[in-house]
This record gives C-alpha cells, sequence and structure tokens, in this order.
C-alpha cells in the first residue's frame, strides 16, 4: 500500500482483541505489513512458501488470513471500505438496489471433489462465484458452490441473507438464469422485486444489456487478481475470503486516488 492508503485503511481497521481488552497474545508484526503480504498473494497469484522475503514468514501471514477470515474481519473491513466509497460517490451507506450473476472458474486439483462440479452450459469442472453487487458494482455478498449448483438455488440462500444485512434491499437485476419460481418467493417471503433483464431475441453478437454489465464489470476486475483467475482454494470460504480480499484492494486504491486529486478553485 502507498501511503495516502494506509492513511485511508488504518482508521477502518477492526480492533484487535488485545487491544480491546478483550485478551489475547499482541502481535509480533504490524497490520500494514500483513496486509501488504496478503494483498501481494492476492494480486500476483503465488503460493502461500513463495511468500517474498520482504514480508513476514508465510506460516504468520497465512495465520493472520486464516484468523481474520474466521473472525469475519476481512468481511468487517470490506464492508467500512465500500460505506465510505459509497459515501464518497454521494450514495447512502446502505444500497437499495443491487444486481446478481454467478461466474463458473476452473479449479485446481487441490479442490476436493466434495466442494466442486460440472457446469454443462459452460462446460467447466470447478466452482461457481455467486456475486450481489450494487449499482456502483461494489460487492454485497458473495457465495462459492460448487459449479453444478443453479443459479436459483443459490438465491434461496445468497438473497435471504442479503436482505437480512440490507434492510433497505427492494429490487435486484439479474438474467434469465434466474426465472421460474423464484421471482415469486423473494417477492412474497423477502418483498423484493426480482427484476429479469433479458438478451434481445433480435440481437447479434455482443450486446451491453441494462443494469447487467455492472456485475459483469465486478467479475472483470475481480480476474485482474491473478489468485482468482483460477480457484486454488481447499475451502469455499476461503475462495470467499480472496474475493473480499481482493475488492477491498480496489475500493483502498479507489479511495486514495480521490483523496489525491487536487482540489479545483473556481479559478482554475
Amino acid at each position: 500500500m502507498s501511503d495516502s492508503e494506509w492513511a485511508l485503511v488504518r482508521d477502518l481497521l477492526p480492533v484487535p482483541g488485545w487491544l480491546a481488552g478483550r485478551g489475547g497474545r499482541p502481535e509480533g508484526y504490524c497490520h500494514r505489513q500483513m496486509i501488504d503480504a496478503v494483498r501481494y498473494l492476492v494480486d500476483n497469484g503465488i503460493k502461500w512458501r513463495a511468500m517474498p522475503s520482504d514480508f513476514p514468514p508465510w506460516p504468520r501471514v497465512y495465520s493472520f488470513f486464516v484468523r481474520w477470515r474466521d473472525a469475519g474481519l476481512v468481511t468487517e473491513l470490506h464492508e467500512r471500505l465500500r460505506e465510505a466509497v459509497r459515501t464518497g460517490e454521494g450514495r447512502g451507506p446502505e444500497p437499495s438496489a443491487a444486481v446478481v450473476d454467478s461466474q463458473s472458474v476452473k479449479a485446481d486439483a487441490t479442490v476436493a471433489h466434495a466442494s466442486r462440479g460440472f457446469d454443462a452450459g459452460k462446460r467447466i469442472n470447478g466452482r461457481k462465484r455467486h456475486l450481489l453487487t450494487d449499482t456502483l458494482g461494489l460487492l454485497l455478498d458473495v457465495m462459492v458452490t460448487p459449479a453444478s449448483t443453479t443459479d436459483r438455488d443459490a438465491a434461496r440462500t445468497l438473497l435471504p441473507a442479503a436482505k437480512k444485512n440490507f434492510r433497505r434491499l427492494a429490487r435486484v437485476w439479474a438474467d434469465g438464469g434466474y426465472t421460474g419460481h423464484l421471482i415469486d418467493w423473494t417477492s412474497q417471503h423477502l418483498g423484493v422485486v426480482l427484476d429479469i433483464v433479458r438478451r434481445s431475441d433480435d440481437a447479434s453478437g455482443f450486446e451491453v444489456l441494462p443494469r447487467r454489465w455492472v456485475v459483469e464489470r465486478s467479475f472483470a476486475w475481480l480476474l485482474r487478481s491473478r489468485r482468482l483467475v483460477r480457484d486454488y482454494e481447499r475451502r469455499t470460504d476461503t475462495s470467499e475470503a480472496v474475493i473480499r480480499w481482493s475488492m477491498i484492494a480496489l475500493m483502498n486504491r479507489r479511495l486514495a486516488a480521490r483523496h489525491d486529486q487536487p482540489v479545483r478553485t473556481a479559478a482554475s
């Protein structure tokens, strides 16, 4: 992280238990070193054991990653950064509309058979990432499943969790994979309008679809992190944590870039 990025994220970090008086051993490395190491791994797609010597030893970095994953601290930091980005864009901290879609990716040999599947439509053997984003493309929630899981089945878990966390959520845009009983189910049980954006039958070639392009761009953002080009993680919650770390880096850079912009005056 640059100094400006660290200055912005430092005040948003969750407070460790030993600093909050909840016990525990003080950490031997500062958070900036640990976060830089995790971001380096996610961005460059290296193995844990290939961590450069400039960073703390890889077992310590991995322990930090696991502790933040299991304690929900990476989710907490991600949510604080998202609220800061939305506020900077003139939006409310909590969204009222979202976009949902899925992406199937190949799984490495390290992924167990029980947590992978075959997506017959995309002809991919691996896992599927189900993303729910706001209208800015920022991640609201993510769920990783075997690639054989249908979009409708995943949405019955993803959407209720999102509605619980975002009370103002009233409309969700989706593609044709979410049609059927799910539309009535979300309206009756969640009070959310599921709006299906369909591709025109007369269209040929590439076509930008309203609202749906937002989540497609989010998938493109994630694939800029080499660790996410393929699923290498043994556990699905680790895959979800890596996705959140990728979005944390993106939002941190965006906030720092806005903060470093010179202030325009009337004379200029």
